[in-house]
Formats: structure tokens, C-alpha cells, sequence
């Protein structure tokens, strides 16, 4: 029998056995993200994928209430929090360790049951125009004694990548610090943009506030349109220079294995990680992609972060959302 085998993201594909095959994705990243990625994996295997979309929050809880009903084989998520909740709930199935190859090892769970796709690290924007690197912090611990900001700090709590933040400071420093420097953080009048990193960054450019707690992408993302916006990363180490990766995993409800590992594979290659950093500026998961100028390459980056192992976030995750509420702040 003739087989033919097309090139997609520099993997190579029998369409004779997976041409007939089906995906279903849950997807809390964005369709920006996902959409062209879909595309050409259907194009190139005749692998018809169906995604659905939503918040990961919304896509936990629907995988949760269909149990062994439901009818996803890929979930790909957009936080740490939210694939560690359902990895803990034993949704996914464990991975085979090639797909892991040429992965940076920074991010992979213990678990080794989702797989990551990209990294982001959270930093502290600020407006050049009034602010010089001198003037900011080592360590966002420091952050609340810089009272000459008050009003003029703005934050996201309700957003997945601050919360994950917040459960690593727990993770680092105990509950009572980060209670205390969340008390510190509210009597400084910050001003919370909800989930709207874009639109807490407008509030910099137009001079309503002058730092920002946020991911890196962001950041690099207005730089295009010459906003005056820098990025400030804390010390070596720092829990303000969390890396937070996405990732994705097959479930354990998955009928069609076979092509959802194909896929998983297909994330990792070089041309969709090239088209993750162009699009969104995250940091790909493996090496020899070139990086815009302006962001620190990954190995300098990565040692700015802080050593916590990506299983240990979501455990966390609900104390850290009950310390926000117990603030007043969630």
C-alpha cells in the first residue's frame, strides 16, 4: 500500500493512519493561539479537530462535572493552576517520555502527565518617563515600602498567571508573609484592572499609574507601538520574576490517543514555537529559536526565576485565593 507522509512543524505524518481520527480540544489559551495551530494540523492530516474554548476555570469545572462522559482528548491550558488541579484529579494520562525530548527540563511537572508549551515570567512594568530602574525594588517584597507609588500601582488579581504568582510566594515564603505583603500591597491604593493586563498597561502610557505587576509578553507586545514602558525584573531568584509555563495533556478520556499525541508533538515543534514567540512573545520550550531583540534570551531569564517545582503551584492555589479574599481583594 502507498503511504504518503506530509511535513507539518517539522514532524513527519502517515496520513493513512490518523487521516480518519478526530480531536476534541478544551482550550483556555486563546484562539489567537490555537486557531492557526488547528488549522494547519488539520490541513496537513486530515485530522478534523473540534476546540472548544473558554477560561481554564470554566473548561476544569466542565471537564469535572462530564467525569468519564466527557468527550475531550487534549486539554491546553492557559495556567500552571489549572493543569494541576486536574493532573491531582487524575484526568490525565501519564506521557511518553518522547515527547518531553528536547524540552527544557525547567518546567516539566514530576507528574509527567502535560507537557509545556511556552513560559512566561512575571516582571514589574513601569513608565520610563518618570521612573529609572534605580528608583524600583530588588524584590517585590519590597514593593509595599515604596509608598511614594501609592495610587499608582496596578495589579490583576483575578488574573490566572497573578494568582499562580501568589500561590508560588506561599510556596516560598509561608502564608504569613505573603498575607503581610498583600496588607502592605492594599495600603498602597493599587488599582486592580481585574484580568486586563491591556488595559492596566494603557493606564501606564496614559499617566494614570506608573507600575504594573504583569507577565513579560505583555510588555514586549506595546513595545511595538513605542509606548514608554519598560520592563523591571527583580533580583536573581526573586518570587516577582515567577516563570509560569502553559501546557497541554491528554486526557484520560481520550478515545484517539494516537493523533492527540501527534498533536502534543506538533506544539513543541520548531515552527509552532516560532509562531507562539512571534505572535504572543512567550518564551519558547526548546532551544535554537531566535528571540526578538529587546527580550532576554531564556537562558538568562530562567535564572532570574525562582526554583519551584511547577507541581507544587497548584497546591497552593486555593490558599492563595482565600488570602485574597480574606483581603477584601477578591
Amino acid at each position: 500500500m502507498k503511504r504518503t507522509f506530509l511535513v507539518l512543524f517539522g514532524l513527519t505524518l502517515t496520513t493513512t493512519s490518523l487521516a480518519q481520527q478526530s480531536l476534541t480540544i478544551y482550550s483556555g489559551r486563546a484562539k489567537t493561539f490555537v486557531e492557526p495551530v488547528v488549522q494547519q494540523f488539520q490541513q496537513q492530516t486530515g485530522i478534523k479537530v473540534n476546540v472548544r474554548y473558554g477560561t481554564d476555570a470554566q473548561l476544569v469545572a466542565a471537564l469535572q462535572e462530564e467525569g468519564n462522559r466527557s468527550p475531550a482528548d487534549i486539554f491546553w491550558g492557559n495556567s500552571v493552576g489549572a493543569l494541576g488541579e486536574l493532573s491531582d484529579s487524575r484526568k490525565f494520562s501519564k506521557l511518553s517520555s518522547s515527547l518531553y525530548r528536547g524540552v527544557s527540563d525547567d518546567y516539566i511537572p514530576s507528574s509527567k502527565d502535560w507537557l509545556p508549551t511556552t513560559v512566561r515570567f512575571r516582571v514589574l512594568a513601569y513608565n520610563n518617563t518618570k521612573l529609572k530602574p534605580g528608583d524600583l525594588p530588588g524584590s517585590i517584597l519590597d514593593l509595599p515600602k515604596m509608598t511614594n507609588l501609592k495610587g499608582r500601582i496596578g495589579w490583576t488579581v483575578s488574573y490566572p498567571s497573578f494568582q499562580d504568582f501568589l500561590a508560588g510566594m506561599i510556596a516560598r515564603h509561608g502564608e504569613a508573609t505573603t498575607r503581610q505583603w498583600l496588607e502592605g500591597m492594599k495600603a498602597l491604593q493599587p488599582r486592580d484592572y481585574k484580568t486586563s493586563n491591556v488595559g492596566m498597561l494603557e493606564a501606564i502610557r496614559a499617566g494614570e499609574i506608573d507600575v504594573g505587576l504583569t507577565n513579560h509578553y505583555y510588555i514586549q507586545r506595546v513595545n511595538r507601538l513605542s509606548y514608554p514602558i519598560d520592563t523591571h525584573f527583580f533580583k536573581a531568584g526573586d518570587i516577582g520574576n515567577l516563570g509560569n509555563a502553559t501546557g497541554a495533556a491528554i486526557l484520560t478520556t481520550s478515545k484517539n490517543r494516537a493523533a492527540a499525541t501527534r498533536f502534543l508533538q506538533t506544539l513543541t515543534g520548531k515552527d509552532a514555537q516560532t509562531f507562539f514567540l512571534s505572535v504572543n512573545f512567550e518564551y519558547p520550550v526548546i532551544g535554537n529559536i531566535m528571540q526578538p531583540v529587546g527580550m532576554l534570551p531564556y537562558n538568562d531569564v530562567v535564572k532570574r526565576s525562582p526554583r519551584i517545582e511547577p507541581g507544587v503551584l497548584p497546591k497552593n492555589i486555593e490558599k492563595a485565593q482565600k488570602l485574597l479574599r480574606d483581603a477584601g481583594l477578591l
